[in-house]
């Protein structure tokens, strides 16, 4: 399980990576609405910055998650770790003496 979530994770934090180098910043509009550019990037690149922000939120929420869940993980192997389980000793019986007691 926690092999299963770390590779998760990393997939997770690839993606938000290229997610967000593809996403366009807030002044790169702002260019175009002055003259800079072609007028129709202002109102046709919102529907893909629309879509490119939702996926960004919810690879966010999974990467929180998961790195959540690999915290409380290695907290738990850390304390097993230290744990000393002491083995319930049986009670011995004493051994019966023998005739020899020299």
């Amino acid at each position: 399980m926690y092999t299963f979530i770390l590779a998760l994770h990393i997939i997770v934090a690839i993606a938000m990576i290229g997610l967000i180098l593809i996403q366009h910043g807030k002044g790169a509009d702002a260019g175009a609405s002055f003259g800079a550019g072609s007028s129709g990037t202002v109102f046709g690149a919102a529907g893909t910055a629309n879509f490119l922000t939702r996926a960004t939120a919810v690879l966010t929420a999974i990467f929180f998650v998961t790195s959540m869940t690999l915290a409380v993980q290695a907290r738990k192997q850390a304390e097993d770790q230290f744990r000393l389980d002491t083995p319930v000793s049986v009670p011995q019986t004493p051994r019966p003496l023998t005739g020899n007691t020299q």
